[in-house]
């Protein structure tokens, strides 16, 4: 059993594209898995995120398209609000205006440019760039 699905996911992706691998499975899934990979996916770092079934297990296949720098996740998930967004750029991310930090809010998962726009908080869940 995993202690983190999200860490153990972020991790296999990150080793498979740095050593060249086209696609990677992944297993267990989970909602939150899904939308974090959808939102690599939207931002092009991921390629398309397709549901298997592996065995008798459900599992996503990941296309990489060699896009990662780096990714993980944000341990422990801290608290924060719309106005703290700043210091956890620099803390997480290389430079400004550069990755994204993923959020969970009161209406979903989203980057934390999404969650100035609306004006929201939440807990810190993973960064890529």
């Amino acid at each position: 059993m995993l202690n983190d699905p999200l860490a153990s996911t972020l991790a296999k992706i990150l080793n498979a594209d740095k050593v060249g691998k086209k696609e990677v499975v992944i297993t267990p899934t989970s909602k939150m898995i899904k939308m974090v990979l959808s939102l690599m996916n939207d931002y092009n770092y991921v390629g398309a995120v397709e549901e298997t079934v592996n065995g008798s297990h459900p599992a996503l296949r990941v296309n990489l398209l060699g896009n990662i720098n780096k990714c993980g996740v944000i341990k422990p998930r801290f608290s924060t609000t719309q106005k703290e967004f700043e210091k956890w750029e620099k803390r997480y991310l290389p430079a400004k205006d550069f990755g994204y930090l993923l959020v969970s809010t009161p209406q979903g998962v989203m980057t934390h440019l999404q969650a100035k726009e609306k004006h929201l908080g939440g807990k810190l869940l993973a960064y890529f760039y």
